[in-house]
C-alpha cells in the first residue's frame, strides 16, 4: 500500500538544518507574503462602498457589516448564562477522625480500669466525655482553617454548621454497655473501628448519614466475634464519622465572577446585515453605520484595514494549522516557500479566469482550476494542510467570482470550489503513478458537475444556455486541473527536492541503471535487497512510517557492494571466500566501505537524499563481530587490546524511522537466511535478539522509534518471514538420488 507521505530531499527534520531553511525571519516574511496575496486577490471585491443615509430615512440597499463590533446586550446575556452554569465549589478537608477513635478508646481503657468508680459513675462520665471529645476534635479542625485567607471565613461557618447539625447522638442505653468492656475487648475493637472510619472517611461526604448506613456491614465482616463488641464499634464509628466535603460560597462566587470575565464578547460580525433594503434607519442603526465608516461624512481608510484584518485571519488560520502539523513544514522554510508558490499559482489561475466574467460568460468561474492547488499540496506537502487550504481556496473563490454587488460572498462558487478541492485531496491520497492524477482530475470533473446540478435544482432561474455552459466549465476544470498538476509536478520535485510517492515508484523501476547494475553484477545482493524491501515495507506500515520509502531505499541500500561484489557472501557462488586469505583489518575496511561507496554512487546518480541516507545509515555504528573476534583470535599474546571502535561502521546512526527499519530488516533477512530449516520459534528468537542487540548498542538513539513500535516491528517481521520461509512438501526422491539430503527445503 502506498502511503501518501512527502519527504524533503534534505532527509532530516528541518530543525536539524541551518541557515534560511529554519530562519524565523524568513518564516515571518513568507507568511506576510501570503497575507499580501490574500489582500490583493480580493481587494477589488471587498473594499466596501459608503452610503449617504440619515436617521429616519429608508435604506435603498441591504447594507452589511464591514468589521466586527461588540454587541453589549448579547455579551451581558452570555456572561450571566456562563455564571449560571458554574457548579457550586466544595472544599475537601482532612478531618483526621482516626485520631478521635484512638482518643475515645484510650479514654474507655482509662475509665474502665478505674476501680474507684461505680458503673453508674462511669456511665455519667461517658455521657459527658464523648460530646466533649467530639467538640475538642472539632475545635482543632476549626483552628486549622486560616480565617485570614480569602473565602475561609464563610467556609469555617459552613464547617461549624455541618458538624453541629450532623453530630451523631449515641443512644442512652449504649452508655450502660461501655463499662462492661474489658481491656481485651477494647484492644480487639480499636483496630476494627479505626479501619471502618478510615475507609468510610476516604469518600467525599457532604452528609455523614450516607456513610453511617454502611458501618454495620463493614463491622459485621470484621473478625470481631462478640455481639456487644460489634455493637459498640458500630456506635463509636457512627459517632466519629463526620462530613468532610463543605460548600465554599466564596469560592463559588469567585468561579462565577471568573466565568463572567472569561466569557468572550458577542460581536456583530463582518458580513452581518445592518439594515435591510426598504428598512427605516434608526438611531442605533445609524450609529453602527457610523462606527463602521459606511457613511459619506468623511474620507476613511478603514475598509483597507478591514481587508487586512481578514487576510491576517486567513494567514493565522494557516499558521496555526502548520504549527500543529507533524509534517516537516512545521519547521522547514523550504516547504513553506513551496506552499506560498502553490498559493500564488492557484490564485493567479483563479484571477485569470475571473477576467472572463467581464465578457458574456458570467459563470466562467466554474472553469477555474481551483483544485490544482489542493492537489499539489496533498501530493507534495500533506493532506492536513491540503484540507485547510481547500477551505481557504473556497473562500477566495466565493469572493473573486462574486458579481453580485449587494453580497460580499457568492456561496455557489465557494461551494463548488470546496467540493472539487476536497474531492481532489481524497482522490489523490493514494496516487502512485502519473495516471492517478488524471483519474483524480476526472473525479474533480464529476463531483464539480454534480454540485452545479444540485445548485441548478435549488435555484430555478438558470437558462438552458447557462446550464450547459456551467456544466461544461465544470468538466473542463477537472481536466485542466489534471494537466496543470502533471505539468507542474516535475518542476516542484526538482526545484524543491520533493520525494513524492510518484517519484518513489519511478525509482523502484527495475530498469533504473543502478538496479540493472545491481542485478547483473551482484545478483545475490539484488535478491537480498528485494527481500529486505518486502520486510521493511511491512514493518514500516505497521508503525505508521513510510513503507514505500523503505521498500525503495532497500533496493538501493547495498548498491555499494557492486564495487567489490566477490567480498560479500551472497555473491560468492562457486568461488572461494577471499576473506580467508586476507587480514581481518582489510576485510573490515572492505565491508565497511560498502555503505560509504553506496552513498557516493547514489549521489553521483542524483538520487534523493532520503535514499542516500538509508544506504549510509542502515548499519549505523554496529560492530563487525566476525572480523573483530577473528582479529582478537589472531592477536599475539601481550599485545594491546584491539578497541571495538576500529571494527565499527563509521555511521551515522539511523536518523529516521525508515533508515532504522531498513537496518533491522537487512540484518534479520541475512540472519534468517543463514538458518537451514527455520522454525517459528527460531525466527522469533532471531528477530527479537537482533532488535534487542541494536537497542542495547544505542543504534536507535537518534531516531524516534519507541519500544512499543519496536515490538510491533518484531511481530510484523515474524509474520512476513513466515510467509517467505514457509515449509513446502517434501517430494519422494528417485532411486538414484537416495543419498541426497532428506531435509525439507524452505522457500
Amino acid at each position: 500500500m502506498v502511503r501518501n507521505e512527502r519527504i524533503s530531499i534534505e532527509g532530516k527534520p528541518a530543525h536539524r538544518t541551518d541557515g534560511w531553511k529554519t530562519s524565523a525571519g524568513i518564516r515571518l516574511l513568507l507568511f506576510v507574503l501570503l497575507g499580501l496575496l490574500f489582500y490583493m486577490a480580493v481587494a477589488n471585491r471587498l473594499i466596501p462602498q459608503t452610503y449617504d443615509i440619515e436617521i429616519g430615512s429608508v435604506s435603498e440597499k441591504t447594507i452589511y457589516a464591514t468589521k466586527q463590533i461588540e454587541n453589549a446586550i448579547e455579551t451581558q446575556k452570555a456572561k450571566e448564562e456562563a455564571a449560571r452554569r458554574v457548579q457550586p465549589v466544595y472544599s475537601i478537608l482532612p478531618m483526621k477522625n482516626e485520631t478521635l477513635v484512638e482518643a475515645i478508646f484510650e479514654k474507655l481503657r482509662q475509665i474502665n480500669a478505674d476501680d474507684q468508680l461505680s458503673t453508674t459513675d462511669k456511665v455519667n462520665v461517658f455521657r459527658n466525655v464523648f460530646p466533649t471529645m467530639y467538640n475538642d476534635h472539632a475545635e482543632m479542625l476549626y483552628a486549622s482553617i486560616k480565617v485570614g485567607e480569602p473565602g475561609n471565613e464563610g467556609l469555617l461557618n459552613e464547617v461549624k454548621t455541618a458538624l453541629r447539625d450532623q453530630q451523631y447522638r449515641i443512644p442512652e442505653e449504649v452508655y450502660f454497655k461501655f463499662p462492661r468492656l474489658t481491656k481485651e475487648d477494647l484492644d480487639a475493637m480499636e483496630p476494627v473501628a479505626r479501619d471502618v472510619v478510615v475507609r468510610l472517611m476516604n469518600d467525599q461526604l457532604t452528609n455523614a448519614q450516607t456513610a453511617r448506613t454502611r458501618v454495620a456491614e463493614l463491622v459485621n465482616t470484621s473478625p470481631l466475634t462478640k455481639n456487644t463488641s460489634r455493637e459498640m464499634v458500630q456506635e463509636i464509628a457512627r459517632f466519629v464519622i463526620t462530613p468532610n466535603k463543605f460548600s465554599n460560597q466564596k469560592a463559588t462566587e469567585e468561579e462565577r465572577a471568573e466565568a463572567r470575565e472569561n466569557t468572550k464578547p458577542v460581536y456583530i460580525n463582518k458580513g452581518d446585515v445592518l439594515v435591510h433594503k426598504g428598512e427605516r434607519v434608526t438611531e442605533e442603526t445609524y450609529g453602527r453605520l457610523k462606527d463602521m465608516d459606511l457613511l459619506k461624512e468623511k474620507v476613511n481608510y478603514w475598509p483597507q484595514l478591514g481587508l487586512a484584518m481578514m487576510s491576517a485571519l486567513f494567514v493565522l488560520a494557516l499558521y496555526m494549522y502548520v504549527r500543529q502539523s507533524e509534517q516537516p513544514i512545521r519547521h522547514n522554510n523550504v516547504q513553506l516557500l513551496m506552499l506560498v508558490l502553490i498559493y500564488v499559482l492557484n490564485v493567479t489561475g483563479m484571477k485569470i479566469v475571473a477576467l472572463g466574467q467581464n465578457l458574456e460568460y458570467a459563470n466562467i468561474g466554474y472553469l477555474a482550476p481551483v483544485a490544482m492547488g489542493a492537489m499539489l499540496i496533498a501530493i507534495l506537502i500533506g493532506m492536513p494542510i491540503a484540507f485547510i487550504s481547500s477551505i481557504l481556496f473556497a473562500l477566495l473563490s466565493s469572493v473573486i467570482y462574486n458579481v453580485k454587488g449587494e453580497e460580499l460572498f457568492d456561496f455557489r462558487y465557494g461551494l463548488v470550489a470546496l467540493v472539487v478541492c476536497i474531492t481532489s485531496v481524497f482522490a489523490i491520497q493514494r496516487a502512485n503513478q502519473r495516471a492517478s492524477i488524471l483519474k483524480a482530475g476526472v473525479m474533480v470533473s464529476l463531483f464539480g458537475a454534480v454540485t452545479i446540478v444540485s445548485l441548478i435544482f435549488l435555484d430555478n432561474v438558470y437558462t438552458r444556455n447557462e446550464i450547459m455552459l456551467s456544466f461544461g466549465f465544470a468538466v473542463a476544470s477537472g481536466l485542466l486541473t489534471a494537466v496543470l498538476v502533471i505539468g507542474l509536478m516535475p518542476f516542484f520535485e526538482v526545484s524543491f527536492g520533493i520525494l513524492s510517492p510518484l517519484k518513489l515508484v519511478e525509482l523502484s523501476n527495475p530498469n533504473h541503471p543502478l538496479l540493472r547494475k545491481l542485478l547483473t553484477e551482484t545478483p545475490g545482493t539484488y535478491h537480498h535487497s528485494v527481500m529486505v524491501g518486502n520486510l521493511s515495507e511491512a514493518a514500516a506500515e505497521s508503525v505508521g512510517a513510510n513503507g514505500l520509502l523503505c521498500r525503495v531505499g532497500s533496493f538501493y541500500h547495498d548498491i555499494g557492494k557492486t564495487k567489490r561484489p566477490s567480498y560479500f557472501i551472497e555473491n560468492q557462488t562457486n568461488i572461494e571466500n577471499p576473506h580467508d586469505h586476507i587480514e581481518p583489518s582489510l576485510s573490515k575496511s572492505i565491508i565497511i566501505a560498502h555503505a560509504r561507496d553506496g552513498s557516493e554512487m547514489l549521489k553521483e546518480y542524483n538520487m534523493p537524499k532520503p535514499i542516500r541516507d538509508i544506504a549510509e545509515q542502515h548499519h549505523g555504528t554496529t560492530l563487525l563481530k566476525y572480523f573483530y573476534f577473528k582479529a582478537k583470535k589472531q592477536q599475539e599474546e601481550g599485545a594491546e587490546p584491539i578497541p571495538e571502535e576500529e571494527y565499527r561502521y563509521p555511521g551515522p546512526k539511523a536518523q529516521s524511522k525508515e533508515a532504522a527499519i531498513v537496518g533491522i530488516a537487512d540484518c534479520v533477512e541475512a540472519a534468517v537466511r543463514s538458518l537451514r530449516n527455520p522454525s517459528i520459534e527460531q525466527i522469533d528468537t532471531m528477530v527479537r535478539k537482533i532488535i534487542k542487540d541494536r537497542l542495547d548498542d544505542g543504534q536507535f538513539n537518534e531516531c524516534d522509534l519507541t519500544l512499543k513500535e519496536l515490538d510491533t516491528i518484531a511481530k510484523t517481521l515474524n509474520e512476513t518471514l513466515l510467509g517467505i520461509f514457509h515449509s513446502r512438501i517434501e517430494y519422494p526422491a528417485d532411486a538414484p538420488a537416495k543419498t541426497e539430503s532428506k531435509e525439507v527445503k524452505q522457500a
